[in-house]
């Protein structure tokens, strides 16, 4: 039996108003968590989660959770030799659409000329709870869903603050007081931002299942893992780095409903391995492509290994595998 009403419609969820509580507990515990809140002229909250500030790995495991809108978890935990990485960090969500792609999704494209700011042009990607306040992408409309909260959350993965222009946009359309917006700032050089890009494991499959045309409505689980790598201090670097954990390393399990060759279809087609450019570091293949995100194959933005099973029939299917030996070349230094 198929599911289908909108993804999302029927959740009655607000994303901004479940994130609240950590958010609060975020900015309580900033000194704890090393990172920097301040208040800008307009009013919102800022939060420097490692561009002057230090950051934490402990940071970014809540800065995932927020970004999932209060409706993921996202663990760490320790991993053994046989799985060939020390540190794997552990997401799964039971709303993994709306947590996935009605909040987490890096979807929103802040931008900012030279002449707007004074100074250097400005671009980011938000995401997280605010994107549903103000639905600039379509996506929301496929997924039936728009939050009303009077408070919102946006993360921007930078290293600078965002302009008063760029502020002043997000207040308009999110339909918000300045007091009642926080920015999360992370850049993925650091500890928090990198451990909440790699918190997109699951993310990338839902999104990648979506660009494959798979009926979200019938999503209806979702849990994932993918292996930890330290930050480095050069940002495309740093940003192969998270790619890779969950291009090589990532392994998602979800669970649908409908009929077994949808499911069948989506663990074959969903792993990174069905991509002409797998097998190659995600910096090598950025600077190949000079730094252009759509000249990269798509097939590429997906995890690496995938279990999907159908709650209908009770079968399940593989596909993919990880490439943990690839991670260790990239990674690993000898002693």
């Amino acid at each position: 039996m198929s599911n289908t009403s909108p993804p999302a419609a029927a959740s009655g969820l607000s994303v901004n108003l479940l994130a609240r509580p950590m958010v609060e507990r975020l900015l309580a515990d900033a000194d704890a968590l090393g990172l920097q809140v301040r208040r800008d002229d307009t009013g919102a909250h800022i939060v420097d989660a490692g561009i002057e500030a230090r950051g934490s790995v402990a940071a970014g495991l809540q800065i995932g959770e927020i970004c999932m809108g209060g409706l993921g978890h996202v663990n760490l935990r320790s991993g053994g030799s046989a799985e060939g990485w020390p540190t794997w960090l552990d997401v799964r969500s039971s709303q993994p659409v709306l947590a996935c792609l009605g909040s987490q999704y890096a979807g929103w494209s802040l931008s900012a000329t030279k002449e707007e700011t004074g100074g250097k042009k400005f671009f980011s990607l938000g995401s997280g709870p605010a994107r549903a306040l103000a639905v600039k992408e379509k996506l929301f409309a496929e997924l039936g869903y728009r939050d009303h909260a009077q408070c919102g959350v946006l993360v921007l993965e930078v290293d600078r603050a965002p302009p008063k222009i760029v502020i002043d946009k997000l207040l308009r359309d999110c339909g918000l007081a300045a007091e009642a917006l926080t920015l999360i700032l992370t850049p993925t050089t650091s500890l928090a931002g990198t451990t909440q890009v790699v918190a997109r494991v699951l993310e990338v499959a839902l999104h990648k299942a979506h660009e494959l045309g798979f009926a979200l409505g019938n999503i209806v689980d979702g849990a994932g893992t993918a292996p930890l790598p330290s930050p480095s201090a050069d940002g495309v670097e740093a940003m192969g780095r998270t790619n890779d954990a969950i291009l090589y390393g990532g392994r998602v399990h979800l669970t649908v409903r409908g009929d077994d060759d949808a499911a069948r279809g989506l663990a074959r087609a969903l792993p990174s391995r069905n991509s002409r450019d797998h097998g190659r570091s995600f910096a090598e293949i950025f600077k190949e492509v000079e730094y252009d995100f759509y000249k990269i194959d798509g097939a590429l933005f997906a995890p690496a290994e995938v279990w999907v099973s159908n709650v209908d029939s009770g079968n399940t299917w593989h596909g993919g595998a990880p490439d943990m030996a690839l991670l260790q070349r990239l990674w690993l230094q000898e002693a």
